[in-house]
């Protein structure tokens, strides 16, 4: 028989369910509204990062189409798992500002497709949609790991859940595992020279400045975890 909790007074209604081995719809879409929630709270911080190296608005064009997705959250179409990122994914590419527009359109939209039909994910399942993450960004943004990216804390979390795949563990051991490797990979890039976005243009002067998107996906990870998985 497996554990399950019910997590209620956090951010799943009635019927998000989370147990050892898998998370069902209702609990992802309760997930994903705390995403988009700490995206806009974070726009600012997020901003930040990226002033330091960057044009210094990734943290509002990433938030906008966030914003838009809260405010269709009751239209969006949660048949399924795959269904609700597809949705997702046409609202992100039309409303985020810049390059993430594409950049994280395109990786819903992939991470969506190995989702189709699911009413919930285990550990595999799980693993699969974040290598749909990783496809999508790297299809839309040309890069790889080591170049200065929010790759560099996303390639890390998803080699970590594969990784995790391979053993008995629960998905919250698994996901604590890759959050931490994910902020190993953030702290990395400030060791990195930029070699996309403007900050390419700095050279080596890049060098000590975190990569906005790499930390902001090591924040949100981190915080996604605290939230619906730490005991």
């Amino acid at each position: 028989m497996s554990l399950v909790i019910v997590l209620l007074g956090k951010n799943f209604n009635a019927q998000g369910v989370v147990n050892m081995k898998t998370i069902n719809k209702e609990a992802f879409f309760d997930m994903f509204a705390f995403f988009a929630d700490d995206i806009i709270k974070n726009e600012q911080y997020f901003c930040d990062l990226d002033s330091v190296a960057g044009d210094g608005d990734f943290g509002s064009s990433v938030a906008k189409g966030f914003k838009e997705v809260k405010s269709q959250w009751d239209s969006l179409n949660k048949n399924d798992i795959g269904t609700f990122m597809r949705n997702c994914s046409m609202i992100i590419m039309e409303k985020c500002g810049g390059a993430s527009g594409p950049i994280w359109g395109k990786a819903f939209l992939i991470a969506g497709r190995s989702a189709k039909g699911k009413q919930e994910m285990d550990l595999t399942d799980l693993s699969d949609f974040f290598q749909g993450l990783v496809d999508g960004v790297q299809k839309a943004g040309k890069a790889e790991l080591g170049d200065k990216t929010l790759l560099d804390s996303l390639i890390p979390f998803t080699e970590s859940l594969k990784k995790s795949t391979e053993t008995d563990v629960t998905i919250e051991n698994a996901i604590h595992e890759a959050v931490k490797k994910a902020e190993e990979g953030a702290e990395s890039t400030k060791t990195i020279t930029a070699s996309k976005g403007r900050a390419r243009y700095l050279g080596e002067r890049s060098i000590g400045a975190y990569d906005a998107g790499a930390k902001a996906v090591s924040v949100l990870l981190a915080d996604l975890y605290h939230q619906f998985f730490q005991t």
